[in-house]
């Protein structure tokens, strides 16, 4: 459907854009602390008149005729760059919010945040992406970062439905699945010293990779069991969760005794390092291949298993 914009019925739309954007780029000068705030409402109130003028939204997606229209001549006669793309991503902005509560929609998140996230097609990661932005402060720079990385995509299909109810999560839930490592001096054999090294180049990389709030305390922790002392590959904090964490890196597939030894160093850091304000010590196996029945007949729910992928 095409609406000529020299008609009235384009024309008095067009005028009215106009004008709500004019006023938006005086507010931005002279109120600049709500800025962010009036910016959303006025591209959420131009995306509804932007369908509107296209005579419905089944006639949206053959309308950027009328929005290259639009586009052209707002530059000309007000000097207002809004290009044919940002028209239809205001356009979309309000697709994606209409049918919920505008209260759901966050002013903390600036524009930018906005044009990021709608170009994700699935509404749940977006909710999920805007509270991560939300939580953490995330830059334009990070959020495209963990777009691009593919965060919601490598969560566990039960973090995702916990999510989804708003169910407490703990701090496995968030670890992704699975872990990219960088192997930046190209190692060709990967063997479990190997591993660790790949880790240890980059540890604020492997970091965020797990998650949220977690701070490296030391590689090959010796501990004393008997008469003997053993190793634990990776000893972590999570500060969010107020808890030890225990990483052990095998380069096979998931074993039942990789189950038992990393649980053996859980419970030691437990007895010997966790304070009575801790939470328990969690576990993280990361291995070359998972084993669902290993973990899903193992009795210690803190303990998880995660594949590890090497680019």
């Amino acid at each position: 459907m095409h609406i000529n914009i020299k008609g009235g019925f384009g024309l008095n739309y067009y005028n009215e854009i106009k004008n709500k954007l004019i006023n938006n780029e005086v507010y931005k000068k002279v109120k600049d602390y709500s800025k962010n705030k009036n910016d959303l409402e006025t591209y959420y109130e131009i995306g509804r008149l932007l369908i509107e003028a296209q005579g419905g939204e089944e006639h949206a997606k053959y309308g950027n005729q009328l929005i290259k229209e639009y586009s052209k001549k707002l530059y000309s006669e007000t000097n207002l760059n809004y290009s044919e793309r940002t028209l239809r991503r205001i356009r979309q902005f309000y697709l994606m919010f209409k049918d919920e509560k505008w209260s759901t929609v966050s002013t903390k998140l600036s524009w930018s945040h906005y044009s990021e996230l709608l170009k994700l097609n699935n509404f749940k990661e977006i909710e999920y992406y805007t509270s991560q932005i939300l939580n953490y402060n995330l830059s334009i720079r990070e959020l495209r970062n963990r777009i691009k990385s593919k965060e919601y995509e490598r969560l566990p299909l039960e973090t995702k439905n916990k999510i989804n109810l708003k169910d407490k999560l703990e701090v496995q839930d968030l670890v992704k699945n699975p872990i990219v490592l960088n192997n930046r001096n190209n190692y060709i054999d990967i063997s479990e010293k190997i591993l660790q090294k790949i880790v240890l180049e980059d540890i604020p990389y492997f970091l965020k990779e797990l998650g949220n709030g977690f701070t490296f305390i030391d590689n090959e922790y010796k501990i004393n069991l008997g008469d003997r002392f053993n190793y634990i590959d990776l000893l972590l904090f999570n500060i969010e969760y107020n808890c030890y964490v225990v990483v052990e890196l095998k380069v096979t597939e998931l074993k039942k005794e990789h189950v038992g030894q990393i649980e053996v160093y859980m419970n030691y850091i437990d007895d010997n390092l966790r304070k009575i304000n801790m939470n328990k010590t969690i576990g993280i196996i990361i291995c070359k291949q998972d084993n669902k029945y290993v973990i899903k007949y193992c009795s210690d729910k803190r303990i998880i298993a995660r594949k590890f992928e090497i680019i």
